[in-house]
């Protein structure tokens, strides 16, 4: 089952004055068809920097796609499921035409979940532990650890029997 995250916005109203917009689970959700239980939940997404903090309208109120505008950036929570659940059963492909990402993944990679973006992320272990594959090398992160990718191929692999939440922060970048 797919966690859902309370999110709190804050805004201003018509006097200047601060106040919560909205306060209740995130709306942003997709879950991939292919691969139950690897799941996207949008936060918040900017369109450029700097960043404008005007209005009030809900900026994830779109679909839920891999990748940040040109110039912007993602704030999401990706919740991880154990490979025993969907390993030798998805379909790769499938999963990253899904979020708009289809030139994402490496089709030369035995690994069909290995894919680049052309982005910088910030991502914090909430939840679990999750293995970063890169194509030289991997290392397992637990919970409070940090990882910044930067462009580079990877995949995931949750090899424990407990799914791995992970805040990311994608920020749109230079392909490499």
């Amino acid at each position: 089952m797919v966690a859902n995250i309370r999110r709190v916005v804050t805004g201003h109203n018509e006097a200047g004055q601060s106040v919560i917009l909205s306060d209740g689970d995130a709306g942003a959700v997709k879950e991939m068809d292919s691969m139950p239980g690897l799941a996207l939940t949008d936060l918040w997404e900017t369109d450029g920097a700097p960043a404008s903090n005007e209005g009030s309208q809900d900026a994830t109120d779109r679909p839920v796609v891999l990748e940040p505008p040109l110039n912007g950036t993602i704030f999401r929570i990706v919740e991880f499921p154990p490979d025993s659940t969907w390993k030798g059963d998805a379909d790769a492909s499938e999963a990253f035409d899904s979020i708009g990402a289809g030139h994402a993944s490496d089709l030369n990679s035995d690994d069909p979940m290995m894919h680049k973006t052309s982005t910088v992320d910030y991502l914090v272990v909430i939840k679990g532990e999750i293995w970063a594959i890169l194509e030289e090398g991997e290392v397992c992160l637990r919970p409070g650890d940090v990882m910044i990718q930067r462009g580079t191929n990877h995949s995931w692999s949750v090899r424990s029997e407990e799914p791995c939440l992970l805040a990311a922060v994608l920020i749109n970048a230079r392909p490499i």
